[in-house]
């Protein structure tokens, strides 16, 4: 159960960020996760949408680099080692994380961590035989 990710390439610069959400607000777009990591002269703004081809679609219109790629999203409790384990069994598994992010289920006690590894389908494959539940792209958005 792949997601689709939208990575959107930022210039570090002031109101890229909001004109990024600006976009996608007037396009009636929810985010449902979404992460930013920079460096002194651009981003990467990384985001769960319902609907990632039309984010895709709005944003490119609006002169934004964007790319799609493919994630896990897995059900992690939200206690203290919730996500040793995940890593764990990545890890012995032999396979690279790249990147990671996470929320928080409304009134649940669960986290939703989106994982972002080298080889997706040995992620998910690594994570299925150790039964972590992975949600897929509907379940991420109904939340």
């Amino acid at each position: 159960m792949k997601l689709k990710q939208i990575s959107v390439f930022l210039e570090n610069r002031k109101g890229r960020l909001w004109k990024a959400m600006n976009v996608l607000a007037t396009a009636d777009i929810n985010i449902r996760a979404l992460s930013i990591a920079d460096t002194s002269e651009f981003g990467i703004l990384r985001m769960i949408v319902p609907d990632p081809e039309k984010a895709q679609r709005v944003l490119e219109k609006n002169h934004f680099v964007v790319k799609v790629n493919q994630v896990i999203a897995v059900e992690v409790p939200d206690e203290p080692g919730g996500l040793d384990h995940i890593l764990g069994v990545l890890t012995q598994a032999d396979i690279n994380v790249e990147y990671l992010y996470a929320f928080v289920e409304k009134n649940e006690e669960k986290a939703i961590v989106v994982i972002r590894t080298e080889d997706v389908d040995a992620g998910i494959q690594a994570l299925e035989a150790a039964q972590v539940t992975i949600l897929s792209a509907d379940e991420v958005y109904k939340i």
